[in-house]
């Protein structure tokens, strides 16, 4: 039986990449809490099996689907305005939607470049721009960044995401001392090795089942394991609640301890 709790009664989330993984697993703790949410996805279909899914779990929960690419500026002010016009404000916004690319630094092209760009932090800066000023308006405002463990640690591969997701844990420190005087925090989350539907999938392509894919990840943690989507969005939930009211500014590592490996 799905239950609501009260730790987000009465605020307003915007969930960006939220048509799968760890932005669908944040949008259902945050319903559970008693958030009213807008699910953002460039993936349509996924999009909208989410929010059915969530419906049906949550008959009484406030949601709402909007689907966009987080590069298109213009959806994002209008993601931000139709929350808002929907569910009466917005106190908490989560970035989470990425892209990847597993070109070699030594041969990606410009272009690649760009589009990696264009959505992991044009798209982050685009929904912080369109939020900031309802974000202050609430006088709790909340942003959580979803980076990644490889933001702090090396591997070879994926020069172009981990750069990025670099690029967001120092957005996330400036946009902490920008807005703390709105009294908007701001905080990052760096997930480590996660089980989502984009890696079930990669591995079906590849012939692989899923049993073989959970034991591929045994050394990228000390935990020994892949983390699932909910242990994720736990600390996402966490961090935009009351209870991290003292946090801003601050990176959190939720990857297992990968990163003193």
């Amino acid at each position: 039986m799905n239950t609501v709790s009260n730790r987000l009664s009465g605020r307003v989330a915007l969930i960006t990449g939220a048509g799968a993984g760890i932005g669908a697993a944040t949008a259902q703790n945050f319903i559970q809490e008693g958030a009213a949410v807008m699910l953002v996805d460039a993936n349509g279909p996924a999009l909208e099996a989410t929010v059915f899914s969530l419906r049906k779990a949550f008959p009484q929960a406030q949601l709402a689907g909007f689907i966009a690419d987080v590069s298109n500026a213009g959806a994002a002010q209008e993601a931000a305005q139709m929350t808002v016009k929907e569910f009466g404000g917005l106190d908490i916004l989560v970035n989470n939607a990425a892209m990847r690319n597993y070109t070699a630094a030594a041969t990606v092209t410009p272009a690649e470049w760009q589009a990696m760009v264009n959505v992991n932090l044009v798209g982050m800066s685009n929904y912080c721009q369109a939020a900031l000023p309802h974000l202050r308006a609430s006088g709790h405002g909340s942003v959580v960044n979803v980076s990644s463990c490889y933001a702090v640690t090396g591997r070879k591969g994926m020069a172009l995401y981990d750069a990025t997701k670099a690029a967001q844990l120092s957005y996330t420190r400036t946009l902490a001392f920008e807005e703390a005087s709105h009294r908007v925090r701001v905080n990052a989350v760096c997930p480590g090795s996660t089980l989502t539907d984009f890696h079930v999938g990669r591995a079906q392509q590849a012939g692989k089942s899923i049993e073989q894919l959970q034991t591929e990840r045994k050394d990228t943690s000390l935990l020994g394991r892949w983390a699932s989507p909910d242990e994720i969005a736990k600390p996402i939930l966490w961090l935009a609640s009351h209870e991290a009211s003292f946090i801003t500014g601050t990176t959190l590592m939720v990857d297992g301890g990968l990163h003193i490996m």
